[in-house]
């Protein structure tokens, strides 16, 4: 797809799911020690598991400092329900320890330090990075941005970090922090995992999937 193209489809996006009313985060934080916690623990779950368990770790552990020190069996206890919790608990004690002993128990502003931390890599990097500090290094890509990226057509790859090189090439950089969430958006409301909605989509004209579904199946 060239960058044309991407650009028409970010638009459409931003007219159907960029209201400056709601929050750009599906992750309830008030501050980036807990969007970097709630984002590592969201691996392999919902969102809204996630935000579940929230108040409970943040009332016991409300900085970096009480999670650095923190019993790894109590915290197991509050995030049970998340699947992995074992090795979640070592990753945000263990990255709360670094924060604390390497950075002043402040959130790294960069890449490179982020990737320091246990339980983070590009795709929660980038996360923080622009819901902590407003800053784009790259696109966050998880399984909805990877589908869409694919049935859309911005990318052949299957990897993240290959499709996130792409769609870096493809965007421009103002665009890149608001494009993993429009993303996400139509792959929960409409270009689901299972039975995509594809006779409802604004985006079809567009869409490299859509193109090659067998015509009875694209009359809407």
């Amino acid at each position: 797809m060239d960058r044309e193209n991407a650009c028409r489809i970010y638009s459409l996006l931003r007219e159907m799911y960029d209201d400056p009313a709601s929050p750009r985060s599906f992750l309830r934080f008030e501050n980036p020690y807990q969007i970097l916690v709630l984002t590592i623990l969201s691996a392999q779950t919902t969102d809204r598991n996630v935000n579940a368990i929230r108040d409970d770790l943040f009332l016991r552990y409300p900085g970096p400092a009480e999670l650095a020190s923190a019993s790894q069996e109590e915290v197991e206890e509050i995030i049970r329900t998340l699947g992995f919790f074992h090795s979640k608990a070592a990753h945000i004690i263990g990255a709360a320890q670094i924060l604390v002993e390497r950075f002043q128990g402040e959130v790294p502003r960069t890449m490179k330090e982020l990737l320091t931390l246990p339980g983070v890599g590009r795709k929660t990097a980038n996360i923080v990075l622009n819901h902590a500090h407003g800053i784009d290094e790259g696109i966050a890509v998880d399984t909805h941005v990877r589908r869409l990226s694919i049935r859309l057509g911005f990318s052949p790859e299957n990897t993240p970090d290959r499709i996130e090189r792409d769609l870096m090439a493809l965007f421009p950089k103002k665009c890149w922090g608001l494009l993993n969430y429009l993303l996400i958006r139509h792959g929960r409301t409409v270009c689901t995992a299972r039975a995509p909605r594809c006779r409802e989509c604004t985006l079809s004209s567009y869409c490299h999937y859509y193109q090659r579904l067998p015509d009875m199946k694209k009359v809407k």
